[in-house]
């Protein structure tokens, strides 16, 4: 016995068009566009450090301090968020990205930590004690930097 077949292949004129794939960016137009958001966060770097060092310092930490680390967190979450929205086919323009992604989410960390133990709401000796070895966002921000003079050597390289 024999089943007919049903077709679900729609007739060719109620397809839909299918949109063309847009082009790749060439590479160094992509590895452009990385290190500019990179000197971007490279430059924000400073007052983030400045801020995550002002919540370190013996006393009483002001109020204007906690505006700055508020400030630096919105412009590195900014950053981060561009950094993340570069579109990026090159694998190793991809995992550079991603580098800096975590290296910028470590900075964002350290102010929002520097923050909580700067204005903590029970203060005890241990507490305070960490925040006074507070003095700034460290090795990380000094990776990204590394990780941005390596791409920017590379954009020369490409455009020689």
């Amino acid at each position: 016995m024999c089943t007919p077949r049903l077709s679900l292949r729609l007739p060719r004129l109620l397809r839909l068009p299918r949109r063309p794939i847009p082009p790749r960016p060439p590479r160094p137009a992509q590895l452009r566009a990385l290190v500019a958001v990179l000197d971007e966060a490279v430059a924000a770097q400073s007052p983030a450090d400045a801020a995550v060092a002002a919540c370190g310092e013996p006393g009483p930490v002001s109020c204007l301090t906690a505006r700055a680390c508020g400030r630096q967190s919105i412009a590195l979450h900014r950053l981060r968020t561009r950094l993340q929205d570069l579109r990026l086919t090159d694998p190793d323009l991809a995992l550079a990205q991603d580098r800096a992604a975590c290296l910028l989410a470590y900075d964002l960390w350290m102010l929002r930590e520097s923050l909580n133990l700067a204005f903590t709401v029970h203060p005890d000796p241990r507490t305070e004690a960490a925040r006074l070895r507070l003095n700034g966002l460290g090795r990380h921000a000094d990776d990204l930097r590394r990780l941005r003079d390596g791409l920017r050597d590379g954009l020369r390289a490409e455009v020689s």
